[in-house]
């Protein structure tokens, strides 16, 4: 008979991956807030937050189809398409603000659901798809911002991205200094909108016929395909979730910074990072295994060690070759994977 603390044993061992990132997640946010001279403060855990929730959204949105098998390096693009976007709309009354926001989410929906078209009628390769349709969108986010601009409602750029306090103050839905309230008001809004759109919108997902298709191709996509599951559905609905989530992250970063920007190297830069977080998340490269809440943890854990160049004061030209050396070392842990399994297959041939 299993006892909790088996059943619990049993899954830290079929999840080490995802426990190991955990692990190391904790243990250098902990050692991060002990070195800074703020640690431990509300101040440092919204300024860390605000900074997370583009890099979280892009790598939730490289998951998905990374577990069929393929990469979509058109996620930053369509994150930076979609940013652009908001800082068009997202202002004014706010009925005006509430459809600016739908408008860049259904228009990031709609870019991936084209990739999921491309994919499946086109017969084309994901990666060759999505680098040339990363291209598309970044050709329309220079076409409605040539230049860094935007025009972002002040109050929804504050509420959203400080704490509960500041956002039920803002736009006073009750009594902020409220007792019962007090003991949560501190916590960051963008923590919260990580979480409740990781609970929300990925654990229903993978729990639905199309999400566990999504797994089946991964592991085995002629099985999949003998056992009936709706193959070209699973495949357009994770190319379309992969649009929606990079355009929360643009959604997201355009409230923060109040502007949108047409910036290649920055796509480019959260294409690159969304694919290490996938990796030290625990999602494995050849499909089938992993999720969405991996690869946030992934995407944290390189945010966070980021949050290291401010504290120990290393030089900027450094940076890129510290980010490139965990970027390469992400990568290799998948690669490890795949070669052990490799191996393991040539022992029976």
């Amino acid at each position: 008979m299993s006892t909790p603390l088996a059943n619990l044993a049993t899954s830290i061992r079929q999840n080490r991956a995802f426990t190991g990132a955990v692990l190391l997640l904790v243990a250098l946010f902990l050692l991060y807030n002990v070195l800074h001279p703020r640690g431990f403060s509300s101040a440092v855990l919204i300024q860390n937050a605000n900074e997370s929730v583009a890099i979280v959204f892009v790598a939730m949105a490289q998951t998905i189809p990374v577990l069929l098998g393929g990469l979509d390096l058109s996620v930053g693009a369509v994150m930076t398409l979609s940013a652009c976007i908001a800082s068009v709309l997202v202002n004014g009354s706010p009925l005006q603000i509430i459809l600016g926001m739908l408008v860049t989410l259904l228009a990031g929906t709609a870019f991936g659901f084209c990739n999921g078209l491309i994919v499946v009628y086109g017969r084309l390769q994901p990666i060759i798809a999505t680098l040339a349709t990363g291209a598309i969108a970044m050709g329309l986010a220079l076409f409605i911002r040539p230049k860094p601009g935007g025009d972002i409602d002040g109050d929804l750029n504050w509420a959203v991205t400080n704490s509960l306090w500041d956002f039920v103050d803002t736009y006073g839905l009750f009594d902020a200094d409220a007792a019962w309230f007090a003991p949560v008001a501190w916590i960051p809004v963008p923590l919260l909108i990580i979480l409740v759109f990781g609970a929300c919108v990925w654990l229903p997902f993978r729990r639905t016929v199309t999400g566990r298709t999504i797994y089946a191709i991964g592991s085995a996509e002629g099985a999949a395909y003998m056992s009936g599951l709706p193959i070209n559905r699973a495949k357009i609905a994770a190319f379309t979730l992969a649009g929606f989530f990079a355009a929360c992250g643009g959604l997201y970063l355009a409230i923060q910074t109040a502007s949108g920007n047409a910036d290649l190297t920055q796509a480019g830069a959260y294409t690159l990072n969304s694919i290490a977080a996938v990796v030290l998340g625990g999602t494995s490269l050849l499909g089938g295994v992993g999720g969405a809440i991996g690869s946030l943890i992934g995407a944290l854990i390189l945010r966070v060690i980021s949050f290291y160049f401010r504290i120990l004061s290393i030089d900027p030209l450094l940076q890129p070759l510290v980010e490139g050396l965990v970027l390469l070392a992400a990568v290799s842990l998948g690669a490890v994977r795949v070669l052990r399994i490799r191996n393991r297959l040539d022992l029976f041939r």
